[in-house]
């Protein structure tokens, strides 16, 4: 039997290097952060961080057929302490060190800068800093923000702004804000984010936020979570809301985002996903390193094998609709 990493590569060698959307990393930076926090078991997961650094992720992707990777900061983000002041010095620091990686391998990684919301002016800033200084590639923001939600009027200074700059911005979720009571003591990541994903996504379409915001490109992580799911029931009760929710296209605009695969979309997932968006609106996603190594390359294993996509909408899915998004990697359609 081959090993694993000839495997992945046996499995993608007809198609070229892809890009992943959806890949982590935790520097120094915020490695010490979490420790001095407390953070030991993130979002209530059993075991500690994963270890990281550029050797192990760069080798993972020659294993896997990746060819760059956009490095963004996962949940739970940057609000560790409570402290505005140390959470905006926080996204300094990450967002520094994320470029450093980038100005060294610039043809295998990318950056989403990570901001340091809920406050407003420090978002403002850092976003002006990462875009005009730091170049970064797009933005990562969290579904909410200690309860705040992406839609929430009180975020319409960020979105407006991204949406002038054009910004690629990638969607993660987090504990959601009532985690304590819903969670039952077990890891968030397996349910509740996959919700969180979903309330924060149709909370931006709703409130209007995302046709308003037309020059954002939005990435939604793991095919969208349960939106697939709930999207009849959310269209025929909008009218209940009132306000900007009864003149939202809600198939229309659910049909703009790109949907990553992160955490494998198959066998179950994929299909509704493909009930909702066309396949030209998927992307690749690997969510290294908090999903292990064997998970991704069978979730890999399974995109290359699906009917469910032909050839030339897998080389779409896996490099060239992303390649749109980051012109500065010189990557053809």
């Amino acid at each position: 039997m081959a090993p694993p990493g000839k495997a992945a590569r046996a499995l993608l060698a007809g198609f070229e290097p892809a890009i992943d959307v959806h890949a982590h990393y935790l520097p120094a930076a915020y490695r010490e952060a979490l420790e001095r926090g407390g953070h030991h078991h993130l979002d209530g997961n059993a075991v500690g961080p994963p270890s990281w650094d550029v050797a192990e992720h760069l080798g993972f992707m020659d294993e896997s057929g990746i060819g760059t990777s956009i490095l963004s900061v996962s949940s739970p983000g940057l609000l560790l302490t409570g402290e505005q002041r140390d959470t905006t010095e926080l996204a300094q620091r990450v967002n520094d060190q994320g470029a450093e990686v980038v100005r060294d391998r610039p043809d295998r990684f990318g950056l989403f800068a990570s901001l340091p919301l809920p406050s407003i002016d420090a978002a403002l800033t850092e976003l002006q800093r990462a875009d005009d200084e730091l170049h970064a590639d797009g933005v990562s923001l969290l579904t909410n923000y200690d309860g705040t939600y992406l839609g929430d009027q009180r975020l319409d200074p960020i979105f407006d702004e991204l949406s002038r700059r054009r910004a690629v911005v990638a969607i993660h979720p987090t504990s959601p804000a009532c985690w304590e009571a819903v969670s039952f003591g077990r890891s968030r990541a397996s349910i509740e984010f996959m919700f969180d994903t979903a309330r924060a996504v149709f909370n931006l379409v709703l409130s209007g936020t995302l046709d308003r915001c037309a020059g954002i490109q939005l990435v939604i992580p793991h095919g969208g979570g349960v939106i697939p799911l709930l999207a009849d029931r959310v269209d025929r009760t909008r009218l209940f809301a009132g306000g900007s929710a009864a003149d939202v296209d809600l198939f229309a605009t659910l049909r703009r985002p790109l949907y990553d695969t992160a955490g494998g979309l198959l066998p179950r997932q994929l299909p509704a996903l493909l009930r909702l968006v066309p396949p030209d609106r998927l992307v690749y996603g690997s969510d290294y390193p908090f999903t292990s190594v064997p998970s991704v390359r069978s979730a890999t294993a399974d995109l290359a094998r699906t009917d469910l996509l032909s050839e030339e909408e897998l080389n779409a899915l896996l490099r060239h609709t992303s390649s749109g998004l980051f012109p500065r990697l010189g990557l053809g359609g």
